[in-house]
């Protein structure tokens, strides 16, 4: 069994900003694979399901973002799962709007939402997600910039990178994180949005 997270913040106000692209692919998979993520359980929102002949929980961590390692830890303790059965997916303001790049492990890289699940985990050995968002513009807050919502040209972005994101994490589970690697990494141009570099 495989987990796959996306993380966001819960509440409403929240929906549809850059913190929030885990939550869009969570619920792109669980649109694609007919999971009905609605059980509360080690306060996530979760959905159990099939994907590529494996069975997955997707999950939407309700504890908000900088703290999704209090619901990702109990998680893996509870199904006995080590931290590479853990796909996170999450926003990287260090990547161009609309890149996605996929690790294996590594640092929180200043992501808050990863130091807490590196955090309660005790690894960084889990593989990841991370889908661009931009980086924020000069002189802007960075929390008004990451809980802030998308440009009409920018949504246009993101629709079609969070359906490739989405296809990055069913080819994580079926072919492994070097095959996906291979496909979705480096140089790639979203359909209407700026070149991407790698």
């Amino acid at each position: 069994m495989k987990i796959i997270a996306g993380l966001g913040n819960p509440a409403g106000k929240y929906e549809g900003t850059r913190h929030n692209t885990g939550f869009m692919v969570i619920d792109r998979l669980a649109e694609l694979h007919s999971i009905r993520v609605n059980t509360n359980r080690q306060r996530g929102l979760c959905g159990s399901g099939i994907i590529g002949g494996e069975k997955v929980l997707l999950v939407k961590p309700l504890t908000f973002m900088n703290l999704s390692g209090e619901c990702l830890g109990p998680l893996l303790d509870y199904f006995k799962l080590e931290p590479e059965d853990l796909l996170v997916i999450c926003d990287d303001i260090s990547l161009q709007l609309g890149q996605i790049r996929i690790r294996g492990k590594g640092s929180a890289g200043g992501h808050n939402g990863l130091k807490s699940i590196i955090q309660h985990l005790g690894s960084q050995d889990f593989p990841r997600i991370k889908v661009g968002v931009g980086g924020k513009p000069e002189r802007m807050d960075l929390a008004d910039y990451v809980l802030g919502h998308f440009s009409r040209e920018e949504q246009a972005v993101m629709k079609e990178t969070v359906e490739r994101a989405a296809e990055a994490a069913e080819m994580v589970i079926q072919e492994g994180i070097p095959a996906a690697m291979n496909r979705f990494n480096g140089c790639r141009k979203p359909a209407g949005g700026p070149e991407q570099g790698a």
